[in-house]
């Protein structure tokens, strides 16, 4: 069985990739970008199952399907939440909600492996209903506080009092309008799922920040961006030069 992953976070490929050989299988490949995942494809024999990964640094995967015929089985893994999910599980092999588990990724490949015969007609996924989909989730509630525990004491902030969430010393803090630094016990992919995507945007690996705390962008290196916000100094706050064109997208 020839089985590629599509994930653009290294070491959640990695820990996946430990995880198939654990099953006794081989990955032939990592890719991680759109842009890799179409050279690759363009250039070799396709794989029986690909392990794919929906959102990755350079746009959703499902772009990858728009300009190559691929005909390998689909599992997916993603944060996604599990009502958008079900949507379109019918019309895959399976999915694999992250951090994946070690018995629901052995069922997967079971599954996949008891449909071998019907695998033609198994992967002929409706890529563009399931990216409508995902790029217009389904309705449903974001976090509109935090419950920060001060001391023997608990403070709710309000998401509107919020200027940025960033990772540092392998924590995770939210910064206040009122200048305060706050360790919350989240990370920073839960935050994904947690934020209105209106107001937060993840700006890269680090940061996620709030579109009303921004007060000025400047051109920097490499054709990234940097974000002046109203009160947060305390390290540069950068633009991913791979998001710089979906920041620009989001601040329209």
């Amino acid at each position: 069985m020839n089985i590629i992953i599509i994930e653009d976070e290294k070491p959640s490929a990695r820990r996946l990739q430990r995880m198939l050989e654990r099953l006794d299988l081989k990955v032939e490949i990592m890719l991680h970008s759109v842009e890799e995942s179409i050279i690759w494809f363009q250039n070799n024999e396709h794989p029986d199952l690909i392990f794919l990964d929906i959102q990755l640094s350079d746009g959703l995967s499902f772009e990858i399907f728009e300009t190559i015929d691929i005909k390998s089985a689909v599992i997916f893994t993603t944060a996604f939440d599990e009502y958008a999910l079900q949507a379109f599980k019918l019309n895959s092999i399976d999915y694999l909600l992250k951090p994946i588990d070690e018995d629901d990724l052995e069922q997967a490949v079971s599954k996949y492996k008891t449909r071998l015969p019907q695998q033609q007609q198994q992967v002929t996924l409706d890529f563009n209903d399931i990216k409508k989909l995902l790029v217009n989730p389904i309705e449903r509630e974001y976090k509109k506080r935090f419950s920060i525990k001060v001391g023997q004491h608990l403070k709710l902030i309000n998401i509107d009092e919020i200027e940025c969430f960033y990772s540092e010393n392998k924590g995770t803090y939210l910064y206040t309008t009122e200048g305060r630094n706050y360790l919350i016990d989240t990370t920073l992919e839960q935050l994904e799922l947690e934020l209105e995507p209106q107001q937060f945007f993840r700006i890269n690996r680090k940061f996620f920040v709030n579109i009303h705390a921004i007060k000025d962008m400047v051109s920097y290196t490499n054709s990234r961006l940097q974000i002046k916000l109203n009160s947060f100094n305390e390290q540069d706050v950068i633009v991913a030069r791979e998001r710089v064109k979906d920041f620009k997208m989001w601040l329209e």
